[in-house]
């Protein structure tokens, strides 16, 4: 196996990287185990990284990193079951193709599909719908190779303690190998976006929520400006090609995307002009109603746009509207804390993952972010501390791939079955081969 030195690894976003001393892309099981040989013999440790998307510093390491995009393919399509099972490299944008040309789908996507299905489900990925949990929901199986070099099957029947830590594993409890999804039928989405207010939408949450299976809202801080989103399976096959004309290119890149940027960095000189461009962009861009119809994983998934700074944290969905209300008095109380839009707010079932911020809640994730126009840190600081602040007062729990200022004792306080996972961890990688600083915290 041959390691390469000097290279360099860095998020998506390019908010956090490192330095690993040998960066390994193995193409077999016999290579991975050679790699966690190696790491043993020298005393390393080891750290899987799939697309690289997660805003955070979950997949850093300065010793050894395996990339898994080459263990890659399809094993095996079970029609009649529905399922899928994939090597953990394989991303999810070359599985959304894959299935579809055998008529199937998955249920849920969140909005990037550049990301590996080990990854997606090591950091509980989500999207939006009350009736759909977080992406690793859909997981029925998986395989696992621990630290010892043992190969474990995991489901709901086998080895269902590892299964339940590994479906929401944070790259701590071996290499998952592969993961058996279950899908649906191929379907097509019709999306509808149309402006609202917020005072509407959240005095009228629960209509919303039964109006569209994929219902989430975007606000505007520093305005009652809301953007509804409804997305729902239908019948009706969209126009071929891709979802929208050149026109609308146009508008959306060329004056949406160079505009907004170079505004943004014009307001880290006067903040205060960030309400006038959130106001402005609504107006520009979503102050009208606008339907899309196109096969489902084309709608799910959408453009990030910007390098951004980003927060996720989930609460009891019921503390919805108490939260946000409060977030916004926080802004309009404190005229030099300044924040880019949108606020993104999505829903998602409850489940029975121990470490996932859905435990046995139904819940309403509240995305909140701060562009880096041309590459530049904005202050966050007082927004950050702020929405933590409401978030951890209203029994938040944040999201695994974005960065908080969680340590143990947070956790053990978020989550009933906390200690349950660490002992699956400390008894399947005793030594802390899969740690890093980022799950030292977590763990420590």
């Amino acid at each position: 196996v041959h390691g390469q030195g000097g290279v360099k690894f860095q998020n998506w976003a390019k908010t956090y990287g490192s330095s690993p001393e040998l960066y390994f892309q193995p193409t077999s099981v016999e290579e991975i185990r050679e790699i966690l040989d190696m790491a043993r013999q020298r005393n390393k440790r080891v750290k899987m990284v799939g697309g690289g998307h997660s805003p955070s510093d979950i997949a850093c390491t300065d010793d050894f990193m395996i990339q898994m995009g080459k263990m890659n393919r399809v094993l095996k399509v079970d029609k009649e079951k529905q399922q899928v099972t994939v090597e953990g490299g394989i991303f999810l944008s070359d599985l959304n193709i894959k299935l579809s040309k055998h008529g199937l789908a998955l249920a849920n996507l969140g909005a990037v599909s550049e990301v590996s299905a080990a990854g997606v489900i090591g950091t509980g990925t989500h999207n939006t719908g009350i009736k759909h949990g977080i992406l690793p929901t859909q997981v029925v199986a998986l395989t696992l190779l621990t630290a010892s070099g043992d190969i474990l099957e995991c489901s709901e029947s086998i080895n269902t303690d590892i299964f339940q830590a590994a479906r929401l594993h944070l790259g701590c409890l071996g290499v998952v190998l592969t993961v058996t999804f279950q899908c649906v039928p191929q379907f097509h989405l019709h999306e509808v976006v149309f402006p609202s207010t917020l005072t509407e939408v959240l005095d009228h949450l629960d209509d919303h929520l039964k109006r569209s299976q994929y219902f989430r809202f975007l606000w505007f801080p520093h305005s009652e400006n809301v953007s509804v989103i409804y997305q729902d399976p239908t019948n009706k096959a969209g126009p071929a090609g891709p979802p929208s004309s050149s026109a609308s290119w146009l508008w959306d890149y060329a004056i949406g995307y160079y505009l907004l940027e170079f505004l943004l960095w014009i307001s880290t000189f006067v903040p205060s002009l960030v309400c006038w461009i959130n106001r402005f962009f609504f107006w520009l861009l979503f102050s009208s109603r606008v339907e899309n119809i196109a096969i489902s994983y084309k709608i799910f998934n959408y453009e990030c746009r910007f390098k951004q700074h980003v927060q996720d944290w989930a609460i009891p969905i019921e503390k919805t509207k108490e939260a946000l209300l409060e977030l916004k008095a926080a802004l309009e109380n404190n005229p030099k804390m300044v924040a880019h839009y949108p606020v993104e707010v999505r829903f998602v079932r409850g489940d029975e993952i121990w470490l996932s911020p859905c435990f046995q809640r139904d819940s309403c994730y509240m995305n909140i972010i701060m562009y880096r126009p041309y590459g530049k840190n904005v202050p966050r600081l007082n927004y950050w501390l702020t929405y933590e602040g409401i978030m951890k007062k209203h029994g938040g729990r944040p999201h695994w791939a974005k960065a908080h200022s969680c340590t143990r004792k947070d956790f053990e306080k978020m989550y009933p079955a906390f200690s349950k996972f660490c002992s699956v961890r400390e008894k399947l990688d005793p030594v802390g081969i899969f740690l890093n600083s980022y799950l030292e915290k977590v763990f420590y």
